[in-house]
This record gives C-alpha cells, structure tokens and sequence, in this order.
C-alpha cells in the first residue's frame, strides 16, 4: 500500500514501516537498523520524514504524567489530546498550534509555534527529551546543555523521540474575537499587541479579505467594536471563504477554556480534505513592514495559487534550529493551492523577495531554499552540525533532506 503524508504531496520511499507497541520494540528497531527515520502525523509537506525504514511512535502507550510543574507525555500523543488531559488536571500549556491534531514531538522537532508577542514556539515549553539513541540506547536530555538546545529542534537527526516534558502552568480560559476588513496598512502596526495570541488572515487580493483573529486570557481588557481599521464579525468565520466553520473553534467573545480557543480548529473536525500545500517563513520582526511590502508588490502572483495566508508574531528562543532562534519573528505563512508545479514558481518568487531579510523557512513546510543558504541563517549552525555528527557518527538518522542540510 502506498503511504502518503496528510496532503497527499509526498509519497514516502519507505519499504517498510515499524509500527512498536513498546518502548523495548522501538529500541530493537532502531538498533538492528542500518537507516531509520522516525514518523509522526504526516503532516509535513517535504521529505524531511521520508527514508528507506520508517518508524512510528504512535503505537507506544499514551502516557501522560503530570508532575505540578511539569508532563511528560509519549512522543505521538496529540496536542489536542495532551491539552484534554491537562485541562481536566487543572492545567494548561503556554500555547498551542492552528492545528490540535499534530503529535508533540513531530511539532517540537521541526520548530511549530503558535502566536503571541510574548509566546515563544511550541518548543519552547520543552523541559526535557527522551529518546532512542543509533544504539538503542535510551538519552534523556534536559533543559539547561547545549546537547539539549541542540536536539529540540533536532529534524529527527538525534534519534527517534519517545517522551517529551513540557512546563505547564495553571488552566485558563480564553475568548476569541473574529474582526473583517482590516485595511492593509495596519498590518504592519501594533496590531499583534492586541491580544494574547493574534493571527491576521490575508488573501493578498482586497482588505475585504484581511481577518484578524484575537485571542485573550478572559482577565484581559475585552478589544474593541473596531480593532485598526477592522470591525468585528457578526457571526462565525473560517479563515478560508466558503468553508464551514463549524470546523473553527468558537468566536465572538465567548469564554472557554485554553484548548478549545487557542487554535484555530476543532480537534473533533478535520480541518480541511488535505486538498493543500504549506509554506511558512520567518523573519526578524524588526524587518516586518519592508519585508509584507515586498510581497505586497508581487501580491496577484501569489494571490493566484493562494487559499488564504496568515501573519503571526513569535517570541525569540534560545533552541539552535528554531526558526525563532535568538529573534522576535514575524510568521508569513501561505496555504497553497494543491498544485505543485503551479505552486513551486511563486514559492520561488516569495524566496527570492524575502531573500534580503534572511527568512528561516518552517522545516516541514514547501521551500526551495538549498542547505548552503540556510545555514547562513542560523547562528549556531555549525555547532548543531557537530553536535548531529557526535549522537550519530555513522548516519544512522540521515536522509537526503539531511544530507542537503548538512
């Protein structure tokens, strides 16, 4: 049977894919392997999961241990499930994804993040990894090394993930507020300060087509009627025009708890067919206003292969290969049409009018930036370069996408 990712673009090289149900299985597994690469939800639009042996850690036991300060959960356990579980503890995380149907240690491993001024990456939050060494061995990795910022965002080259420790903190509520027509040069402003977590949809095609989605911790000042320019929805959106939005966590002010207003979609529904490709760049948020103006100027040309875009703001993080390493961001992410050859052109032509402000693509999204650019824009490349080559001497983790990063 051919295996796909969620978006139906990669279809993986795997000849055989490990499914353990035990830590002691996964062990075995990676040790008697020559070339292993460990697979998540799918929801990676590259190759960065492909190789000849995949392994899933979505079989293991989904624990979850909360400690007061601290859970540790199984790597392939949901956020969406993970948040359920918490909440009902009395607890919540910092932050969470658009989406709650991604696994922790996939979303940790390639930097996902959600939004806030003040909000660092979902990786962030990590305490402490566990994992499968090229031995089989079992490597625990805490907060506070450089063998540890190395390894969060680590692409799968340290080894295949097991547990994940996050911070917690006490449960919290959340209202979320859904404003239209946000005139464009108000993007650019003090907009993202306007709540906890603030997301801006565009369709780079008319301000009747720019959302701003506001999310607050229910103690804040509710924002106003009009927000820069915008006026509040009078019912539910969907960020993408014509689609249900039943499938959107609830709007218009209405208080819930954390998980169920922080992303942007039910964990119960799907939130689309699939039928899509992703992109998404950072850059310093210093550079935001040059950087949305020169997209601006070739806007038709993206807009023509666009389902909808969305700007976030993340806070800067110490981890060696988070797109947010050591700088506040700016996140320009791009829903794609499912074309990938009408696709890949404007992607290109997107990289080429970021290119003078040094954006660090999301490793699991579509770009076409080669490995000797990118590692111009991190500053500790090298250092994870060696500290890749020390867990794993023999490659044993590798796959082309390493290999051109590398």
């Amino acid at each position: 049977m051919t295996l796909r990712n969620w978006a139906g673009n990669v279809e993986f090289t795997a000849a055989r894919v490990h499914r353990p149900s035990t830590v002691d299985e996964l062990r075995s597994v990676v040790a008697g392997a020559s070339s292993v690469r460990a697979l998540g939800t799918g929801h990676s639009f590259n190759r960065i999961a492909d190789g000849p042996s995949l392994v899933s850690v979505a079989g293991l036991p989904p624990t979850v241990d909360l400690d007061g300060s601290t859970v540790t959960v199984a790597a392939g356990v949901r956020y969406g499930e993970l948040a359920r579980h918490l909440h009902a503890a009395g607890y919540a995380l910092h932050n969470l994804g658009s989406l709650p149907h991604i696994s922790v240690a996939g979303a940790v491993s390639t930097g996902t993040h959600g939004s806030g001024d003040r909000n660092g990456s979902l990786a962030s939050a990590v305490a402490a990894l566990e994992l499968v060494d090229a031995s089989g061995g079992i490597v625990t990795l805490r907060r506070g090394t450089e063998e540890f910022d190395a390894a969060v965002v680590g692409l799968g080259a340290f080894g295949v993930v097991t547990r994940v420790t996050l911070d917690v903190e006490p449960t919290y509520e959340v209202r979320q507020y859904v404003y239209d027509g946000l005139p464009w040069p108000e993007v650019t402003g003090s907009l993202f300060e306007a709540g906890y977590s603030v997301s801006v949809f565009t369709a780079w095609a008319g301000d009747e087509r720019n959302q701003v989605w506001v999310k607050q911790r229910v103690h804040e000042e509710p924002p106003p009627a009009t927000l820069a320019g915008a006026v509040r929805a009078d019912g539910p959106r969907h960020p993408v025009p014509g689609m249900p939005v039943e499938n959107c966590t609830v709007q218009g002010g209405a208080p819930g708890p954390w998980h169920e207003r922080l992303p942007h979609f039910k964990l119960e529904f799907t939130p689309s067919s699939g039928e899509e490709l992703q992109s998404e760049y950072l850059i310093d948020r210093r550079h935001a206003p040059d950087a949305l103006a020169a997209l601006y100027d070739v806007r038709e040309k993206i807009a023509a292969v666009l389902q909808v875009s969305e700007l976030r703001t993340i806070a800067a993080d110490p981890l060696w290969l988070s797109m947010s390493h050591d700088r506040d961001s700016l996140a320009v992410h791009f829903t794609w049409i499912a074309d990938t050859a009408a696709v890949l052109p404007v992607v290109r032509l997107v990289e080429e009018r970021l290119a003078p402000f040094a954006p660090r693509p999301h490793w699991g999204k579509v770009f076409t930036v080669p490995g000797a650019e990118l590692r111009t824009r991190y500053e500790r490349w090298s250092d994870w370069a060696a500290a890749v080559v020390r867990a794993d001497p023999a490659g044993k983790f590798r796959n082309p996408y390493l290999d051109d990063l590398l």
